[in-house]
């Protein structure tokens, strides 16, 4: 289970703005969607999401560059930014939120469990920006996905709120 705390008043403050959001999970297996939809009110904002678990996925669904992946694996900041970007405009959302990572119980493709990327993407093409994280966390293998839901939902938190003081949406 998540533990941020901020969820309902999140999403009625984007709600409010006209924004919206859609996720690109990898590790959360549609953790984050079912989180963000958990809320009453919800469909006045997510847009929608795309759970790209298998590699292929990654550039089949959303198009990641195929040849970043064969070269860098999944597991890597150039992929979660390529995803938010690529779901933010599959979704025609004004956000998009992406993981991918391991979390576990096995290292994969070398990486370490608990090396995770989460990354948000704001804007068009054109003028958009990408913001990417990376995370070393701890736990067991829900406990990682817990946490990385948690971390996401803040990253958007966090960059709704510079958005929001910046622009004057409120």
């Amino acid at each position: 289970m998540t533990e941020f705390s901020g969820l309902a008043k999140l999403l009625e403050d984007l709600a409010e703005a006209g924004q919206t959001v859609a996720v690109a999970e990898s590790l959360t297996g549609g953790l984050l969607a079912a989180t963000i939809v958990e809320v009453p009110g919800a469909s006045r904002v997510f847009r929608g999401g795309a759970v790209t678990y298998a590699t292929d996925t990654k550039s089949e669904v959303l198009g990641v560059d195929p040849a970043l992946l064969a070269v860098e694996g999944p597991v890597h900041p150039e992929v979660a930014a390529q995803m938010a970007a690529l779901v933010a405009a599959r979704f025609s959302a004004d956000f998009g939120l992406s993981c991918t990572g391991v979390a576990g119980p096995e290292p994969q493709d070398g990486k370490p469990v608990g090396l995770v990327y989460i990354a948000i993407a704001t804007g068009d093409a054109e003028s958009g920006s990408v913001e990417v994280r990376e995370l070393r966390l701890a736990g067991t293998r829900d406990e990682i996905r817990s946490q990385v839901v948690d971390q996401a939902l803040e990253l958007l938190a966090s960059v709704w709120e510079d958005l929001d003081s910046s622009t004057g949406y409120a």
